[in-house]
């Protein structure tokens, strides 16, 4: 058994239980973990099976408990699986870790398409993961080739869908594919497109198309792949081409503000309310944005933290003036509010607004 902690300044490396100190009751074992103490606030566990040779080992996890030892924090699930997962074998299940007042993430389904030449025919002598990215994490390695479904196989394309149980990543970034053969073989893959099962959008495409050739000097090949561009609602996915054109011309009416938020440095500075801000220019003004997506951490606007968000909005001129606040959600919401500095990437300037406050 491994098990990956994400907290909100990173993740951990895998811990193995299989040396770790263990204290063993009826059905339940207790491990005792030493997790970096700059890993932040924990919001996710992941547990896996070590072994991909091993396909006969399987593990029905009931129940699963942690606590800090130091601040007596408690959090406890109610699992009821059997690893590997089926219908899809997958060795890996991830839940959220809720603690008192603080916002918890939801399990979300994605399903991952895979369009190809030939994996169909090599998927017997090949080893293939992806471990999917986005701003609240990554999935870690899911095997793509143990059960495939909605197949489709033509002269000279095919496709297969994959499905992933994850924790919400938020907005896709990149998708890193192993690829590992004890046997020389080549696959040929075009793109991938992965989206929420429940939604029919956003799509993110991420094109690929290379063929990766495996042999005994190589028998292990990783490739990143960043977001080539994403299908929103209101397009077609047949018109790609002329759906990138109508991104483009958007984007060009539209200015990219950089918003780097200072929380000061002293005792009850940090808040877990929504923080809201509005920016006015010489020209216009912009729309509410709330900041929920700090670039830096799941948790923003923490005591001595510098969160940055990314916000799109028509072109305001010359800044003057903000509005930012919040809602008084959550214990002991009071903020304390150092800064705001705003970058227009359109005009190259960088705005600040003091608060001190």
């Amino acid at each position: 058994l491994v098990m990956v902690f994400y907290g909100s300044n990173g993740k951990s490396n895998p811990v193995s239980m299989e040396n770790k100190v263990e204290h063993q009751a009826k059905n339940e074992i207790t491990y005792d973990i030493h997790l970096p103490s700059d890993l932040g606030m924990l919001y996710k566990v992941r547990l896996g099976l070590q072994s991909l040779e091993n396909s006969i080992s399987q593990l029905c996890l009931r129940h699963f408990k942690m606590q800090n030892t130091s601040t007596l924090d408690t959090f406890s699930l109610t699992i009821n699986k059997t690893l590997p997962l089926s219908p899809n074998g997958d060795r890996w299940i991830e839940f959220p870790v809720e603690w008192p007042l603080k916002e918890v993430l939801s399990v979300v389904t994605y399903h991952l398409t895979v369009f190809s030449r030939n994996i169909l025919s090599e998927r017997n002598l090949v080893h293939m993961t992806a471990c999917i990215y986005g701003t609240h994490g990554d999935t870690g390695d899911r095997s793509l080739l143990w059960s495939l479904q909605n197949i489709q196989q033509g002269e000279d394309n095919e496709s297969f869908l994959v499905i992933v149980d994850a924790v919400e990543l938020g907005e896709l970034d990149k998708v890193v594919l192993l690829i590992s053969s004890k046997t020389d073989c080549k696959l040929d893959i075009k793109k991938l497109h992965l989206k929420e099962a429940v939604k029919e959008h956003p799509i993110y495409v991420f094109e690929v198309n290379e063929a990766f050739s495996v042999h005994a000097n190589k028998p292990e090949i990783q490739r990143e792949i960043p977001v080539s561009f994403v299908i929103r609602g209101d397009k077609k996915k047949n018109d790609i081409d002329n759906n990138l054109h109508k991104e483009g011309s958007q984007a060009r009416n539209l200015t990219e503000y950089t918003i780097k938020v200072y929380t000061g440095d002293k005792r009850g500075a940090g808040t877990d309310a929504n923080v809201h801000i509005i920016l006015f220019g010489n020209e216009d003004k912009s729309e509410v944005f709330q900041l929920s997506q700090s670039l830096e951490h799941q948790d923003p606007f923490e005591r001595g933290k510098v969160d940055t968000f990314k916000i799109n909005t028509k072109k305001l001129g010359s800044l003057h003036s903000i509005e930012i606040g919040h809602d008084g959600k959550g214990f002991a919401s009071g903020w304390f509010l150092e800064k705001v500095e705003i970058t227009d990437a359109s005009r190259n300037s960088v705005y600040c607004f003091n608060c001190n406050r």
